[in-house]
């Protein structure tokens, strides 16, 4: 056998030696997994003690040992990504989703900072910063930065960059091309993988940008604006758990298509206590995916609603008008004209949140009947009157009608009455916009649209919510119908499925909004309720927008929510995700309106240009089909068929049969924002641009969402 054959080639032997490295990792990894388990068991055993402060103790072990275990069964896959070899350091820097430390034989001998030997740093920690911030013009001490990429614990290949030549030492591999383009040309899967290995090093200043104030971080397709907003969520955790676990962290997206795609990110990076919402699911108990036509959703976006919404909020209910009242009492005939009846419910109600004050209402109305019962009953006291008149079937049926509690939803129906919106929205909305937003409302008997939650939450703050009846104390925890002293751990255990903050939670230490460019000025202040006291990270592209309504509202509505707070901005220039190809023609439709619009730069390239195709009416059904069946066989990973609008996606599920393929996802055009797909086929692209600028800016969005095919397909020509 030959020297070729047999000797083993400078790649398997730099993955055998990383191999033996990781193997290392993972038998430490075991170990520390059985320990907390132990700990975890150890702490139940506490309980047994019967000292005081016994179940305290068991309370914390338990507890800290649980959340440990938790980490280490998430983080295994791919645990060791990177290697760092630095000067004047002998020993390689190992970077990894968690820390890992080995003790050193005789460790008891050390000193304390010495006696654990780190094997895998935590790519948050700040000794792994050089892994991406370290550049061939400023190497920050790093003379070679590997990426090690793996299947399970096995090590299937490694990439080199060498950033420091004069440093490298005599016999230094370096393997491959670059560990970004390699990975940049693996084919995705059905949700978003994270970046954690490639994190480039202008990505990772903004990911560990100061978590206080507002961190703005702005780039255009490609860029990993999504990647780091999560990556930073991540940081953020891991940095100061105390404040932003303890008050939760808040990431919002454009659609529930986007919070499918993004959810297993943050569990994948080790952190599973972030709330993920769209903008329709921002309200507790709604799911909205509706997508209201383009006019309808600039009017319900506008700050103008706020004003027809307070005069609705403030306006009477049906089952009030002309309402009055005459009730017997003990032999004497007591009058509240509805004339009357409605002044009390102006005054009271004036300014006032309805749902709240009720009490004051219902008082207001006593009064007005006692002075005239007091003069005819003088040995009456007005405590006895009030309590006999409030059990009297006849009075309680009239305040439910003249003062009812009403919902969020019941006043935005109040819009769809010709006449009340008349005078809601008269000075405020033409005669054109009452019809529009009056044949809107009907579809909450069915479904809210994205842009009605926003609605219905600025109703909610208006309105407000009957006082809470307050719960008796010393309420015993229960289990199987057997009342029992608990502790924390225990709680915690029995509640493990259950949400760990209510669903209208809003004291959220640190917002996270993508898509940013795209919120409504109406929708900045249903998230500016949730983060009065948070800090706030707002990621978007403004060439992406598709807002047709006054800028300076959305100006004037993002600045009240986010408040004073200093802010620091950070541009991300390179597109990572289209190869240059497919980019440039992205690029030739978002230059048709803003043509000095800065534009990131495509990184790479496949020689492979896209293809446009343009077919008979008749013909459309059958060549999406055969389209996208190409499209299938050319790329491994997802792909995505982007429609016009939802009519036209419904039409394309329709022909694809009742269940789409696993790799394929039909979206339209707004629910195509922050996707990401290997081979995308647009349909229509001339009817999703519609000849506006707001479609203009949709389209560039679909055309930017492929990373290795892209097929346009229409009627009528479009380019």
């Amino acid at each position: 056998m030959s020297a070729t054959q047999s000797d083993p080639s400078p790649l398997e032997q730099e993955i055998a030696a990383e191999q033996r490295h990781v193997d290392r990792v993972y038998s430490q990894l075991t170990r520390l997994r059985e320990t907390a388990a132990r700990s975890e068991a150890e702490g139940y055993r506490m309980a047994g003690a019967r000292v005081p402060g016994s179940l305290v103790e068991r309370d914390a072990m338990v507890f800290h040992a649980a959340r440990r275990r938790l980490v280490l069964d998430t983080e295994h896959e791919g645990l060791v990504f990177g290697r760092l070899d630095l000067r004047d350091h002998e020993a390689p820097r190992y970077v990894g989703r968690i820390g890992i430390r080995e003790e050193q034989t005789h460790a008891e001998s050390l000193p304390d900072a010495e006696r654990a030997e780190p094997l895998v740093i935590d790519w948050r920690a700040p000794a792994a910063e050089p892994f991406y911030r370290a550049t061939a013009a400023h190497p920050q001490g790093v003379i070679r930065r590997r990426m090690i990429q793996s299947a399970g614990e096995t090590v299937i290949g490694i990439e080199d960059d060498l950033l420091d030549p004069e440093a490298a030492p005599p016999g230094m591999t370096v393997i491959g091309d670059g560990a970004l383009l390699a990975a940049l040309s693996r084919a995705k899967g059905t949700g978003m993988r994270d970046i954690v290995a490639t994190i480039q090093q202008e990505q990772d200043v903004a990911i560990r940008a100061p978590g206080g104030g507002i961190t703005i971080v702005e780039g255009g397709p490609g860029t990993g604006k999504t990647a780091v907003a999560l990556h930073r969520a991540a940081y953020l955790l891991y940095s100061d758990r105390a404040r932003f676990a303890g008050g939760g962290v808040l990431i919002v997206g454009p659609s529930p298509v986007f919070v499918d795609y993004i959810s297993s990110v943050l569990p994948s990076l080790g952190e599973d206590t972030a709330t993920l919402r769209s903008l329709g699911q921002l309200v507790d108990g709604l799911k909205a995916r509706r997508e209201e036509t383009p006019d309808v959703h600039a009017l319900k976006g506008s700050l103008r609603m706020r004003q027809v919404l307070r005069r609705a909020a403030e306006d009477a209910a049906p089952s009030a008008a002309g309402l009055g009242l005459r009730i017997r009492y003990r032999g004497e005939w007591l009058e509240l004209p509805a004339r009357e009846a409605e002044r009390i419910r102006r005054r009271v109600g004036k300014g006032a949140k309805r749902n709240e004050i009720r009490a004051r209402a219902f008082t207001a109305v006593l009064d007005v009947l006692w002075a005239q019962a007091a003069p005819r009953l003088k040995t009456l006291e007005q405590s006895q009157f009030d309590e006999e008149l409030a059990d009297h079937e006849e009075f309680r049926t009239f305040l439910k009608r003249w003062w009812p509690r009403l919902r969020p939803i019941d006043v935005l129906r109040f819009l769809a009455e010709p006449r009340r919106l008349r005078w809601y929205a008269e000075g405020i909305l033409s005669p054109a916009e009452q019809r529009q937003l009056i044949a809107s409302i009907p579809d909450l008997d069915t479904e809210p649209s994205i842009d009605d939650v926003a609605l219905l939450d600025e109703i909610d703050e208006l309105i407000g919510r009957p006082p809470k009846t307050r719960k008796r104390a010393g309420q015993a925890f229960t289990v199987g119908g057997v009342r029992e002293v608990t502790t924390f751990a225990d709680r915690q255990r029995a509640t493990r499925n259950v949400e760990p903050r209510e669903g209208d939670y809003r004291d959220f230490a640190h917002v996270i909004v993508d898509e940013s460019q795209d919120v409504t000025p109406m929708q900045w202040r249903m998230l500016g309720r949730r983060g009065r006291i948070a800090s706030w990270t707002i990621v978007g592209d403004p060439a992406q927008s598709a807002w047709t309504g006054d800028a300076t509202e959305v100006a004037r509505a993002r600045d009240t929510a986010l408040g004073s707070r200093a802010r620091h901005r950070h541009a991300l220039t390179t597109n990572y995700r289209n190869p240059a190809e497919i980019f440039e023609v992205a690029a030739e439709e978002i230059r048709r309106i803003a043509p000095d619009q800065p534009l990131p730069r495509a990184v790479r390239s496949t020689g492979v240009a896209p293809v446009h195709l343009i077919v008979e009416p008749g013909d459309l059904e059958k060549s999406v089909l055969d389209a996208l069946g190409d499209l299938r066989n050319e790329v491994a990973g997802t792909v995505g068929v982007i429609a016009p609008d939802q009519s036209t996606r419904d039409l394309i599920i329709g022909w694809l049969g009742a269940e789409l393929p696993d790799r394929v996802q039909v979206v339209t055009g707004l629910q195509a924002k922050g996707m990401e797909y290997d081979g995308v086929l647009i349909v229509e692209p001339g009817v999703l641009r519609a000849d506006s600028t707001a479609g203009v800016r949709t389209l560039y969005v679909a055309l930017s969402r492929a990373t290795q095919r892209l097929t346009t397909l229409a009627t009528t020509p479009w380019r």
